[in-house]
């Protein structure tokens, strides 16, 4: 039973397809929000909604333009809190600034931590994410983190493919996930390993596993400018992959990721709409596209009756 009030569901700029999606699974409509801005570009935020002892959740993706969407979070955020709402869940499909967990070099931020203070300060309660690049971001919150896995709704449409599968990391650091795909499907297990030999030269990129004759799906929780996981197919077409499909949970696609993929070796490319496509990208024919909402849909509905949250999590 809810203790906090009636469920609503408000949105930003960033994802507002997703919400509606979301929305739709849970039988409601969005709340109104008006999100403006000045002359100058200053975002001004309004709720349109009577909130007082709600339990609101924000739907808002810190996706590019990424310092405005943050901003625009934070300040619904803010006026939520000053609108007296009786509990205040941050839904943040994709958090931006997840590459910026530790200090890899001297005299940097780390970023997330910053990030986590922001939208803690403005007054959440709670956040939910999905496949945050760096599990420990977690642990950068006061308050509870549930970050889902899009495996969830991944992994049903990876076995329509129903042939001979390997699972491949493109880089050493996402053998875990590649490996949980992998048990989950059944599938085999191989890792593209990517080092530099000799400095200022290119980078040397080798296969650990067999997949002759296989589907290879080149998994990854995110795709930027495309360059790791594009060498990583041609290396698998190298060495005699029957096909190479790539599945990432969140298209970035920065720069030239657009032109490199429809240039790659990649017969299709899975994504998610944790961020929404580019009308560039939505043009392309190989980039298919998997909807959360269902899964954000679900773990709002337990979040807001006290249910276990653990049960959509992949095992």
């Amino acid at each position: 039973m809810a203790r906090h009030g009636e469920l609503k569901i408000i949105t930003g700029t960033a994802n507002q397809k997703l919400a509606e999606g979301i929305c739709d699974h849970l039988g409601t409509t969005l709340s109104p929000t008006m999100v403006s801005a000045f002359s100058d570009g200053e975002i001004r935020v309004e709720i349109g909604d009577n909130v007082r002892g709600d339990d609101v959740f924000v739907v808002q993706s810190t996706c590019a333009p990424v310092n405005h969407n943050l901003m625009e979070l934070c300040l619904m955020l803010d006026a939520l809190r000053r609108a007296s709402v009786g509990r205040v869940t941050a839904v943040v499909p994709y958090y931006g600034y997840a590459r910026q967990d530790r200090k890899v070099v001297p005299r940097v931020p780390i970023s997330a931590k910053l990030v986590a203070d922001f939208i803690s300060t403005s007054g959440v309660d709670r956040v939910l994410t999905i496949d945050l690049h760096a599990g420990q971001i977690q642990g950068f919150f006061n308050i509870p983190v549930d970050n889902l896995f899009a495996a969830e709704v991944l992994v049903d449409y990876i076995r329509s493919f129903d042939e001979d599968l390997v699972v491949v990391s493109p880089d050493a650091g996402g053998t875990e996930r590649a490996r949980a795909y992998a048990k989950r499907l059944g599938a085999g297990l191989a890792i593209v390993d990517k080092r530099r030999d000799v400095p200022n030269k290119a980078e040397a990129m080798r296969l650990i596993g067999d997949v002759k004759g296989k589907i290879a799906i080149v998994l990854d929780d995110m795709v930027d400018t495309a360059g790791t996981i594009v060498a990583a197919a041609k290396v698998l077409s190298d060495n005699g992959a029957k096909q190479v499909v790539a599945c990432a949970t969140h298209p970035i696609l920065s720069g030239p990721a657009l032109s490199r993929l429809e240039n790659s070796l990649f017969s299709e490319i899975i994504v998610t709409d944790t961020i929404p496509l580019t009308p560039e990208a939505k043009q392309s024919g190989r980039i298919q596209v998997i909807s959360v909402a269902s899964l954000l849909a679900k773990a709002i509905h337990n979040i807001h009756t006290e249910s276990s949250v653990s049960v959509l999590f992949s095992r």
